[in-house]
């Protein structure tokens, strides 16, 4: 019979034994294995097993899902309501980003309403504690054990059928059945796997915490995303006060919101007013302009500044912070092209105010506003929002959601804004002023400026 060598640590294969792991390194790990001539077995095997129990729809009831709402708005955004019973979530963020404190505050709201067990591999019960008095939080319902066999997690969880079970973190818990150490992506992926069955069998929502490695990625490979229901990143903003959560996958709700939370010397506070987080625009500066994002359901305005300077070498440079790189050499191409602004001898340094990053198109205008007022070196107009996508023709497209963008812009005094000829406004208490290609905008920003 073949066999097949397996490594422990990340489970890579090869054909034959070596010492060290091609795919991560590890000495020592490479394991034989068996492995079937015929994969499928022989043709009487495929009939062994019991057939499986069909369920006709019809037989089901239709029944909205049930959710506990944690309190926490920013987190029920995310998670499209609160938290489905019976569901397995991944809680993922770089090493200190807030992850324990944020699921003790998930279960200090929780707690009067549900019973929970917080299993923890990396904290002693009382460094737990200090994290809880340091929240205010005086547990009611909610019960700690610091294990890391996944067996006797699951065998706790039986006997005591808690609500909602939070494992921090599943990289520190092992199964006796895989025969590799905590942390490898085989043991990581065997004991999800238990975990799931729990959570499904017996209709307990379990908290799995994951942390980033260095290259970004969940618990080494992304071997559990595909396994749980929800993936929940929290992005701590190291430069600014804020943290982002995001959903890369719900099964529950959209993956489209994201949250933001300020972490304070008790914990996260939640910031739902975000009008003017992200402005603080000099007044008669050039090279700022105000846009509007969109993420989900929730406007933000922000502020992107650009930078044009001569080149002092052969090819010019073009660097962006917070904003698509490859987006921006498109926009400088059609600068040049398209308008009399001659970018092939200038450097373009582009970045978006406040560590925010931008995927959507709609800020081209302000973008390609905010490099002509470098260029010039003239101001844009004060109190002005800029929105719309720009074409390889020098054409603005029209973009969705403007009555949203337009409503949380008149909450800071925006009273001008620049828009595609497209634009579908029904009433606007701003001055709207539209154009259909770019050498239209400009002179209507800058009516006198020869270009």
């Amino acid at each position: 019979m073949p066999t097949i060598f397996t490594c422990t640590k990340c489970g890579a294969q090869a054909p034959k034994w070596s010492g060290r792991c091609n795919e991560c390194g590890a000495w020592g790990t490479m394991v034989e294995e068996a492995m079937p001539k015929n994969p499928l077995g022989p043709k009487q095997h495929l009939s062994s097993n019991k057939p499986a129990q069909l369920i006709n729809w019809h037989e089901l009831p239709s029944k909205p899902i049930h959710r506990y709402v944690t309190g926490l708005i920013e987190i029920d955004r995310v998670l499209g309501g609160g938290l489905v019973p019976g569901s397995l979530i991944l809680l993922s963020g770089e090493p200190g980003c807030g992850k324990s404190t944020l699921v003790a505050q998930i279960a200090q709201t929780l707690d009067p309403q549900l019973s929970i067990i917080y299993i923890s591999g990396e904290e002693s019960a009382q460094q737990v504690k200090m994290r809880l008095d340091r929240l205010n939080y005086q547990p009611q319902k909610m019960t700690f054990a610091s294990e890391t066999n996944a067996e006797t997690i699951i065998a706790t969880a039986i006997k005591y059928k808690p609500q909602l079970l939070i494992i921090d973190s599943i990289q520190t818990v092992y199964s006796d059945e895989v025969p590799s150490e905590p942390g490898s992506v085989n043991q990581i992926k065997a004991c999800t796997i238990k975990l799931l069955e729990l959570a499904k069998e017996y209709n307990i929502t379990v908290i799995l915490i994951g942390h980033l490695t260095k290259e970004g990625i969940v618990a080494g490979p992304k071997t559990l995303e595909h396994l749980v229901d929800t993936v929940i990143y929290l992005e701590n903003e190291s430069q600014h006060s804020y943290s982002l959560i995001r959903a890369s996958k719900n099964r529950f709700g959209s993956t489209n919101e994201v949250g933001l939370l300020e972490m304070t010397g008790h914990g996260f506070r939640q910031l739902e007013k975000t009008t003017s987080l992200f402005i603080q625009p000099i007044q008669g500066a050039s090279g700022s302009a105000i846009s509007c994002l969109i993420e989900g359901s929730r406007p933000f305005l922000l502020e992107v500044q650009a930078l044009v300077s001569k080149t002092y070498f052969g090819y010019p440079q073009r660097k962006a912070i917070g904003f698509d790189s490859n987006r921006l050499q498109i926009l400088t191409t059609v600068l040049t092209k398209q308008t009399k602004i001659n970018l092939t001898d200038q450097d373009v340094i582009v970045s978006v105010a406040g560590g925010l990053k931008i995927n959507e198109t709609a800020l081209d205008l302000a973008v390609c506003a905010a490099i002509a007022s470098s260029y010039y070196n003239r101001p844009l107009p004060d109190k002005t929002l800029f929105l719309g996508e720009v074409g390889l023709a020098g054409e603005i497209r029209p973009i969705g959601k403007l009555e949203i963008r337009l409503k949380e812009a008149l909450k800071i005094g925006i009273s001008q804004v620049f828009l595609p000829a497209q634009a579908k406004i029904t009433s606007s208490k701003m001055k709207i002023k539209t154009s259909n290609n770019l050498l239209d905008f400009f002179n209507q920003v800058w009516p006198k400026t020869d270009k």
